[in-house]
């Protein structure tokens, strides 16, 4: 079984002896957010994108990949949204209470599965709010297991001149982009490793951004996977047109994701 038997949460069960032949594969999907920067009245992630919310999308990508076991999704206590989704009734979806911040709703996750899991599986941690994820991005993310056993991320690399602002908005400098990467989702890290080192960081009072500051933080050198420029986060209210043009420009060309 994936979650831990106190767990209220329905469970997903699995034939744990095959832990180590197949490397089992969860998602988690941080979702108790609230979206504040989009000024909308409902949390962002339920924000409309077409004829879904824009969470749903993201689910989908996750849900139909094969080797995805089991999707976890963090809420929001009062979350009164999410039930009403098609995604929430499918049977590879479980849920948990999230917390304050990312990282309290990434490791409410982890702590939710069994030993046999935080000893075996890996986990692909992907942001709420971004529904353009393409399968094959999530293929050479998981194919990336074998060069970076420690874990890796998808990332982009930085493709315009950086600028270094001054305390009063004025630019203090031009910084050199080469071997600068934008941190992309999902980020895929062993589940006992992850679990452990962004509970180290949490209780040292570090300001985990991501999981991989969380592992970077511990030590710990995680691998950039080139991921597509089109994996946006829909973080503003102009997000959300260029999002939806990314999923039309897939529903295209369903057949090249």
């Amino acid at each position: 079984m994936w979650l831990a038997a106190n767990s209220p949460l329905p469970e997903l069960t699995i034939d744990d002896s095959r832990f180590m032949e197949k490397q089992q594969t969860l998602a988690i999907v941080p979702a108790a957010g609230i979206g504040a920067r989009m000024g909308a009245d409902i949390p962002k992630q339920y924000l409309m994108l077409g004829e879904q919310c824009i969470l749903a999308y993201t689910l989908d990508s996750l849900l139909a990949h094969p080797l995805i076991d089991a999707v976890v999704v963090a809420l929001h206590p009062n979350d009164v949204w999410f039930a009403s989704l098609p995604q929430s009734r499918h049977p590879k979806i479980c849920t948990v209470v999230g917390g304050k911040e990312r990282a309290d709703s990434v490791l409410a996750a982890l702590n939710s599965l069994t030993p046999e899991v935080a000893k075996y599986a890996w986990v692909l941690v992907h942001d709420a709010a971004r529904p353009c994820l393409h399968r094959q991005d999530i293929d050479k993310l998981l194919a990336a297991r074998q060069r970076f056993p420690q874990g890796a991320i998808l990332a982009m690399p930085v493709r315009d001149t950086m600028k270094r602002a001054g305390s009063h908005g004025e630019i203090a400098q031009t910084v050199c982009r080469e071997n600068l990467w934008h941190a992309l989702t999902p980020q895929m890290f062993p589940v006992g490793a992850l679990a452990a080192k962004l509970a180290a960081a949490l209780a040292a009072g570090v300001r985990v951004t991501d999981e991989a500051s969380a592992m970077e933080w511990a030590g710990v050198k995680p691998g950039l996977v080139s991921g597509r420029a089109d994996n946006i986060k829909v973080t503003h209210p102009d997000d959300l047109p260029l999002a939806q043009l990314f999923l039309q420009a897939q529903g295209l060309n369903k057949d090249t994701l």
